[in-house]
């Protein structure tokens, strides 16, 4: 958690973390099963308040990045099995969903999120 950085970019610091940890999964860096550090270490190395470390590992836990244990600690979660295909439908659906809300909320046209989706996309696919 060493390349975790926090800017002052308007974004809630919450969200700047959940963000970041969410790419440290995707990219290898956390697997299945390791421990995370704890809320205290986190906000004490960060020097943020316990309660927005605390927001961000409960977005985290709510879409099953990790799982928090009582008394032992937060692990990455295992990856949950793979949808069928009606489950996945509805999935990439309330996800849709989600980011046409999340576009119109922040007054951004959301055809041009989902532009730069398809841009982000290609652009990593290059990258592998």
């Amino acid at each position: 958690m060493k390349s975790l950085r926090l800017e002052s970019s308007g974004i809630p610091i919450y969200v700047q973390l959940r963000d970041q940890m969410l790419r440290s999964l995707g990219a290898g860096l956390l697997r299945p099963g390791d421990r995370m550090p704890t809320m205290r270490e986190m906000a004490v190395a960060l020097k943020v308040d316990l309660n927005t470390v605390r927001h961000a590992y409960d977005e985290l836990e709510r879409i099953g990045a990790i799982t928090l244990v009582r008394g032992r600690g937060s692990f990455v979660a295992q990856p949950p099995r793979p949808p069928n295909a009606r489950a996945l439908a509805q999935q990439v659906d309330g996800l849709a969903k989600q980011m046409l809300a999340t576009a119109a909320a922040a007054g951004v046209d959301p055809v041009a999120v989902a532009e730069r989706m398809i841009a982000l996309v290609k652009q990593e696919a290059s990258n592998d």
